[in-house]
């Protein structure tokens, strides 16, 4: 992994999630993430990983370590083939759940990072890719 600036892991199971933090942890570690960084990362990586599995039936994390403006970052995108998102303004709320959960997944995350995007239509399944930068 040392040399690799980009990759995929599959997001098919329990642990598939484990091995996304452990990766996210690594990727931000090299990159020198401050501890508050590295766990809001992990943190925003691990309840992403969750959704695709639970509500996207599974999917894949795809990252790329990225440099722009002498300034570095990493970006992940977490993309799945499930039923998409039929409000995501509304699933960007604070306490809205389509489950069991508490609702703070998706507006959580966005919270952990510098840049986050969603993609999700009923149909078509879902993408989100959140970058954060050192």
């Amino acid at each position: 992994m040392e040399t690799e600036r980009s990759g995929e892991l599959p997001v098919l199971s329990e642990q598939n999630i484990v091995t996304s933090r452990q990766l996210v942890r690594a990727l931000c570690q090299r990159l020198k993430f401050s501890l508050v960084d590295q766990t809001k990362m992990i943190t925003a990586a691990s309840e992403l990983s969750r959704n695709t599995l639970i509500h996207g039936g599974g999917g894949r994390m795809r990252w790329e370590l990225l440099e722009r403006e002498g300034k570095q970052g990493l970006q992940l995108h977490f993309e799945d083939e499930g039923p998409g998102i039929a409000d995501v303004k509304l699933a960007l709320t604070d306490g809205w759940t389509s489950g069991s959960g508490m609702g703070l997944g998706l507006p959580g995350s966005r919270r952990l990072v510098s840049d986050f995007e969603i993609d999700s239509a009923p149909g078509r399944g879902t993408r989100v890719s959140i970058t954060k930068w050192k």
